[in-house]
């Protein structure tokens, strides 16, 4: 809970301060917020609140009761409160340069969205109503929330509902206080530094597979609740001038497993309905909401991508001969940005909320989930051997011996700087586009919105089809006329001027 009106970085570090049952290393890490592996991004994210206490009329808005929480749940019913809310995640990303996927604000604004659709969840009975308490106490308490909505790879030849029975998290058992569920989730990306985890079916369900079809929040020191980590890139961080993104950034992915954990009735927002599982999120705007503040947090990435781009060709000396590529990255930074900017000015009303444009939405993705790994490649072009020869550690720069050698290899073309600045650029250079901890992202910008033939098929459903093909209707019926809006027969003679429908018409 917060201790003031506006949570801030020691409210959230308390929050964390809890036993958990976080596995890594094959070592259970009860106190997160105290261990290597994942101390710094816990303190990351509580920079996060810290930022937004300072700065209140920026990041947050009036929820009532003497409290303010940050406007990623803030529910916009104009297009001034939609770029309020993007001025408010802007700043934040800009705090870790766009590498933190899941910081607080997503799962906020796809909560937010879902809920905007209140009468959806109305039709699945008193859950509806559950869902809305939820968001109500979540919001007052502005809870770092994170979601695990996708099944484990498994057997991708089978339907989700064949998989072995431990695989997937499904309903097991039904008690008088809630349901009994079993199995596991992914990619808890966040989940070691957020207080609560929403669990949802994004991936389509299928009639028989109902054990499945449940949506729930909870806290993540619930008995039964196994989180699972990957490799920490923060634990194997040399030091911050070694690995300046990655000593603190590291949000971390992992598996969720639920092992026989109860839900209590309160907390169910789906149950055993395949259907509404996809009406969640595709019949609501919280699709779109969640995607939208992912794009936000893109732009602010791409953009920082660009800047490590030119001060590469700056400290080599290579500027002035590829301005022009420069210049084509930065367009297309530039397109992504265009259309984030568009969806919010060609947004709708859905009933009292306004919502960005959602093709404009689904055409950013699909054009991210191929600029990203390709901006990478190019960035590395520019960059040359030079990534390559990294001195070992900036212990280097304290052995006289080394750093005499630096200091006479190591030049830049940029005036005033010499060896610490060049290894200092360099350093967070690769970490950005080179190491582990890089190509993770790399493969995360491709495919936290799905594979690129999920997106592909919603800018394909989205799309004004029916626009374009009225323009190309009226194109075809301008040449059933001649130059002098005469009607002809195309069929006869040219010569002689006809009362007959043209083809495909009506009589």
């Amino acid at each position: 809970m917060m201790a003031g009106a506006v949570k801030d970085g020691r409210d959230h570090l308390a929050a964390l301060d809890a036993d958990r049952q976080v596995y890594i290393d094959g070592e259970l890490v009860p106190r997160v917020a105290e261990h290597p592996a994942f101390a710094q991004a816990c303190r990351s994210i509580a920079a996060l609140y810290d930022f937004q206490a300072a700065n209140q009329e920026l990041m947050t808005f009036d929820v009532g009761g003497g409290r303010r929480a940050n406007r990623a749940w803030q529910m916009p019913t104009s297009y001034e409160e939609l770029v309020a809310k993007r001025a408010a995640m802007t700043a934040w990303a800009e705090l870790h340069a766009g590498f933190m996927g899941r910081s607080p604000d997503h799962l906020a604004c796809a909560v937010s969205g879902q809920l905007m659709r209140r009468d959806v969840f109305a039709e699945h009975g008193t859950c509806g109503q559950a869902y809305w308490d939820y968001y109500l106490w979540a919001r007052a308490n502005d809870i770092f929330l994170t979601y695990v909505i996708i099944n484990p790879q498994a057997d991708r030849s089978k339907a989700w509902g064949d998989q072995t029975k431990q695989v997937t998290a499904r309903v097991v058992d039904e008690g008088r206080d809630g349901p009994v569920v079993r199995g596991a989730k992914m990619l808890g990306t966040g989940s070691i530094m957020a207080e609560e985890v929403f669990v949802a079916n994004l991936q389509p369900l299928r009639p028989g597979e109902e054990d499945l079809a449940i949506s729930f929040a909870l806290p993540l020191d619930t008995p039964g609740v196994k989180i699972v980590s990957r490799k920490s890139f923060e634990q194997h961080a040399v030091s911050p001038f070694d690995n300046p993104l990655s000593h603190r950034f590291d949000e971390n992915d992992a598996i969720i497993h639920f092992d026989d954990v109860a839900v209590p009735w309160e907390r169910v927002f789906v149950y055993r309905d395949v259907d509404m599982c996809r009406r969640q999120f595709h019949d609501t705007p919280g699709h779109v909401y969640q995607n939208y503040q992912a794009q936000v947090r893109l732009v602010v990435k791409l953009r920082f991508l660009l800047a490590v781009a030119r001060r590469l060709t700056e400290m080599i000396g290579t500027l002035s001969m590829v301005e022009a590529k420069l210049g084509e990255l930065a367009a297309r930074v530039a397109v992504v940005e265009g259309l984030l900017f568009g969806m919010e000015a060609s947004g709708v009303h859905v009933g009292e909320y306004y919502v960005p444009n959602r093709h404009l939405l689904y055409s950013a993705q699909v054009t991210t989930q191929a600029l990203y790994p390709q901006l990478i490649t190019e960035i590395r072009e520019l960059a040359g051997g030079g990534l390559i020869m990294l001195p070992s550690s900036s212990a280097d720069l304290s052995s006289h011996q080394v750093a005499a050698v630096l200091d006479s290899t190591l030049v830049s073309a940029r005036e005033g700087e010499g060896a610490y600045e060049r290894m200092k650029f360099l350093k967070l250079a690769w970490d950005a586009i080179g190491s582990e901890f890089a190509s993770r992202h790399v493969q995360y910008e491709m495919f936290y919105a799905g594979a690129q033939f999920v997106t592909r098929g919603h800018s394909f459903r989205t799309y004004d089809w029916a626009g374009a093909e009225r323009l190309l209707d009226l194109m075809l019926e301008g040449n059933d006329a001649d130059w002098a809006g005469t009607s002809r027969d195309v069929a006869g003679d040219d010569s002689e001027a006809s009362d007959s429908p043209g083809p495909g018409k009506a009589g």
